[in-house]
């Protein structure tokens, strides 16, 4: 069974790259990546997800080899420290090798549709592998965000992402969902699945919930004169959203500001209790 130590579970986003939509370029050599890994389970942290290739909207892919020419020598080092390590990669090949050098998940922002041998790397491991809710890469995905109830649509396309994955052999103690904001969705379906968060956590399997510093918080946090926040402004309106996903019983959130979200999820667990 996946790990639940009585509250929320916090994973901190640790991105080596050069691109990614808030911290691009901030970690993206080996040192700075472990220093910023160890911060963050210092701050609270209990899984660190490294990944080399940027999902922001419009992204360009970069190759197999690339992208683990920048997560490996961190995986490996941070694992060697004794930190649980989540793989963030859709292609199977990058995720046998981060499992190799000491990752304990795999968290596939395609739900394994980017790659059908990622469900066998994943199934042979018998680690936990999150799907998450995906239409397509970052480069056209919002040509795909048309539903026409989106928390039914997301419940439906994840159980048949949970159902592929139990055929080809995941353990259904494997896996935890995750409704993809962001990915495929205009900001009202990002609030209405943050709305309908219970909804989909009775589907019976762990929710992870990732909404930091994502676009769509903008929706409400425009200023009078039409300024967008940047993403390092965006941090308090994650907390939010950490609260709203503790308190719809999640089992997890995948944040970039972990200090802030360990505290509220303790306080929730706290008035839970």
């Amino acid at each position: 069974m996946i790990a639940r130590p009585g509250r929320c579970v916090v994973m901190g986003i640790l991105n080596v790259t050069p691109d990614s939509f808030s911290d691009g370029g901030a970690h993206d050599t080996v040192g700075a990546a472990v220093a910023h890994g160890r911060g963050m389970v210092a701050a609270g942290a209990d899984y660190v997800d490294v990944g080399g290739e940027s999902t922001r909207p419009g992204a360009a892919r970069v190759d197999a080899a690339e992208e683990c020419r920048r997560v490996l020598p961190v995986v490996a080092e941070l694992s060697r420290l004794g930190i649980a390590v989540s793989i963030d990669t859709t292609r199977s090949q990058v995720a046998a090798a981060a499992l190799a050098a000491g990752a304990v998940m795999v968290n596939d922002v395609s739900g394994g549709l980017a790659d059908p041998a990622m469900a066998r790397v994943v199934a042979d491991a018998g680690v936990p592998w999150v799907l998450v809710h995906w239409r397509g890469h970052s480069s056209d995905m919002y040509a795909a965000a048309g539903y026409d109830d989106v928390v039914a649509d997301v419940r439906r396309e994840l159980c048949r992402r949970v159902d592929g994955a139990l055929v080809a052999g995941v353990s259904p103690d494997r896996l935890v969902l995750d409704p993809g904001l962001g990915f495929a969705k205009q900001p009202e379906h990002d609030l209405a699945l943050l709305a309908g968060l219970a909804d989909i956590g009775d589907l019976g399997f762990p929710l992870l919930v990732g909404a930091s510093r994502k676009r769509f918080l903008n929706a409400v946090l425009e200023t009078a004169d039409g300024r967008a926040r940047t993403p390092l402004e965006r941090d308090s309106a994650t907390l939010a959203t950490t609260v709203l996903a503790a308190r719809a019983g999640a089992w997890g959130v995948r944040v970039h500001d972990v200090a802030g979200s360990a505290d509220a999820v303790r306080v929730v667990a706290a008035v839970g209790r």
